[in-house]
């Protein structure tokens, strides 16, 4: 029996045997990002929800205006400019929302099978 530690504080897996750690390892952070991003977790990326919010921002204002103005130009259905605003921005909260978690998921999936993790 051995009273060598073969696993290393912080190591995201146990090491294969013969192994003597040089290869990089992948941190606690970097663990939790690869499996968030591909498995299930909350995406704590500051960079990433700056995006997402201005994306959702950006197509809320523009499907508003859209809105507007289809309304505007279609007066038939007596719905005032506004209410075109409003169901116009109402539509575009889940299309960014969807939008930019495709593209992100996308970006991330592509990084991480380039190895970036961070």
């Amino acid at each position: 029996m051995t009273t060598e530690n073969r696993f290393k504080e912080g190591m995201a897996h146990s090491p294969d045997p013969g192994d003597d750690g040089s290869e990089n390892q992948l941190t606690g952070k970097e663990v939790y990002h690869l499996v968030s991003d591909t498995v299930t977790g909350l995406n704590v990326r500051k960079s990433d929800n700056k995006f997402q919010a201005l994306f959702i921002l950006i197509s809320v204002l523009v499907l508003a205006m859209i809105g507007a103005g289809l309304v505007a130009l279609f007066p038939a259905g007596k719905l005032p400019w506004y209410g075109g605003a409003l169901l116009g921005g109402l539509a575009g909260l889940p299309l960014g929302l969807l939008a930019s978690g495709l593209y992100l998921m996308i970006y991330r999936g592509i990084r991480h099978m380039k190895g970036d993790h961070s």
